[in-house]
This record gives structure tokens, sequence and C-alpha cells, in this order.
């Protein structure tokens, strides 16, 4: 996979650390903003990317390119893809996918009419742990309760208070708790349980957004909810609850750095299946097989998905 990245923000510096742990994958260009070129400049050299740009059509129309990276603020997602898509690129898009599924399904359009893969990147279901608890769901069955907590104060949260908004925060550019952690917690329960019944989102509210809340996920035999908060702290404990045992994650949803299962009178059971240190090198070996092997069967699961989730997704942020 030769690969274009679009961004240079925090999730970017995060995916360059481990690039070369992933087999088959080429750095061969990378597109920034005039106003992070520098930073541009700063990255190339440190990870020895082929070439520079400070515009993305460039990139685009780059012949050396097969796949571009879409890790930007989320309200350039759809933009960003589209235009890879129209250019003749796959397409890996960060999380959250698009804002709504409209969006969603006219990208996959233009994919398919070209025969080309767009995917959602999103750590955790691709995880081992991840594995571990989806393979071992039918020990505690049945289930009725499920409680995930991604509770992280953000590092932006101080400087928001006193009025420096940052794209997390900003509600012009899709940002919030629910968009930037609720999404781990809610890709994990659709991916389990699939679509809720009903959906119904209780968020706390600052400056026009939600800085943490509650999303509560309705299904016939089961109530789910998810915790997101970038205003609090929590040691970050989660629980599938069934009339056989427990599932548990520990620490953040999005790395699963430890699962463990309690079945009824038994001790606990601690594990770590992951196979890298870091949450990012397990999805991206996963997006190099699909695009190197044209796997459009896994994609088009993978699509469905995600489309799943961002239909919870739109319908809890159209409560907020």
């Amino acid at each position: 996979m030769k690969l274009g990245i679009i961004g240079s923000g925090k999730i970017v510096h995060d995916f360059l650390t481990i690039a070369d742990q992933i087999p088959n994958l080429e750095l061969t260009a990378l597109a920034t903003t005039k106003r992070s070129h520098q930073i541009g400049l700063d990255l190339q050299k440190e990870y020895q990317i082929t070439k520079l740009y400070d515009n993305n059509d460039d990139l685009f129309n780059d012949p050396n390119v097969d796949t571009v990276y879409v890790a930007v603020p989320n309200s350039f997602h759809f933009s960003i893809s589209k235009a890879a898509l129209e250019a003749g690129k796959n397409v890996i898009c960060e999380k959250p996918f698009v804002a709504t599924v409209d969006e969603a399904r006219e990208l996959k359009a233009i994919a398919d009419q070209k025969k080309l893969i767009i995917i959602e990147a999103i750590t955790n279901i691709y995880l081992e742990n991840f594995k571990f608890i989806e393979e071992n769901l039918d020990k505690i069955a049945p289930i009725h309760v499920v409680n995930l907590n991604y509770t992280q104060y953000s590092s932006r949260y101080d400087a928001f208070l006193a009025g420096d908004i940052q794209p997390a925060f900003d509600p012009k550019k899709d940002g919030g708790a629910l968009m930037d952690l609720g999404i781990y917690n809610l890709h994990i329960i659709i991916k389990l349980f699939g679509k809720p019944e009903a959906v119904n989102y209780f968020p706390t509210m600052q400056k026009n957004i939600d800085t943490s809340g509650i999303l509560h996920l309705s299904y016939p035999d089961k109530q789910a909810s998810s915790i997101a908060a970038k205003d609090s702290f929590s040691p970050n404990v989660s629980t599938i609850e069934g009339e056989k045992g427990a599932l548990i994650i520990y620490g953040h949803p999005n790395e699963m750095p430890k699962v463990g299962m309690q079945l009824k009178g038994q001790e606990v059971k601690v594990i770590n299946n992951n196979k890298y240190s870091h949450r990012m090198v397990a999805e991206f070996i996963e997006f190099t097989k699909i695009i190197a092997q044209h796997d459009f069967k896994e994609a088009d699961q993978a699509f469905t998905h995600s489309l799943n989730t961002l239909a919870v997704l739109q319908e809890a942020k159209s409560q907020r």
C-alpha cells in the first residue's frame, strides 16, 4: 500500500510512530495546510516520507499514491474522502466516519463505481482483546446489561473553559464527547449486538457542545449504556453482564489493554491477547491486507457495520 496522508494533527503523529510496523506499507506522501507546512517538513524528515505537499489536490494527483488516509477534523472527512475517491484512490477515513448516513452512502457509491476500497479507521474492533470479548459472549449469556465507560479528562478542556475552542470541542467542526470518545463505545456495542430499537442521548452541554454524556440504547432483551466524558476523571472499567457471568474491559475502550471474564461463582480471569503495544497497528495491518487483496467482501462488511454505527450516532447527535 502506497499511502498518502492528509493532515498533520495528533492522530497523524500517533500513526507515524508505528507505520514501520505495518508490512507492505510505504509512506509515499503527506499533505498539510500551508499554515502547518513546517510541521509537515519535520514529519517528512523524521519518518522519511517521500513527498510533501501543501495542497490536497497535488497529493490526489500523485501517481505513486494508491490509498489516502484522511486524518483531519471531523467536519472535513466527507469532502476530502470524496475528492480522494474521485481521484481514483482507496480511502481509509478516521473515525467518526462522516456526519450522516447519506454522506456515507454517497462515498460508498463512488467507491463501488470505481472499484475502490473505503473503510473507517476504528481501532478497537480490530484488537485481539475485542475478539476475546466477541468469542466469549455465549459463555455469559443471556446478556441483559451493557455498561461501557470512556472517560478521559481532555488536555484541551482547560483551554476550552478559558475560551480557546479547539476542533475537539468545536460544534462547527463536529466535535464533542460523543463524537470523540463515545464513538468507540458505540462501535463495540453495535459490533456485538447490532442496531438497537431505541436511542436516547443525555449530554452535559457547555458552550453548545457536549463535554460529556450518557447514551442509552434499548434492545428487546438488554439495555446498553455508553458513558463518554472529556470533562471528568475515571479509572475506566466497562462491563457486559449476563446471567452466567460478566465480561470486563479494563482501561480506555479504544485501546482495550486488558479484558477479563468472571463466570458466576468463579474468580475473574484477566488477560491481554493484544499482539501489539500500540492500538493502531492491528487495524492498519488489516486495512493493508484488504486493499492489497481487493477484498471487497470484507470491505463491504466493514462498511455495513460503520453505516449501522453511524445511523445510531446520527440519531444521538440530533438529541444534543
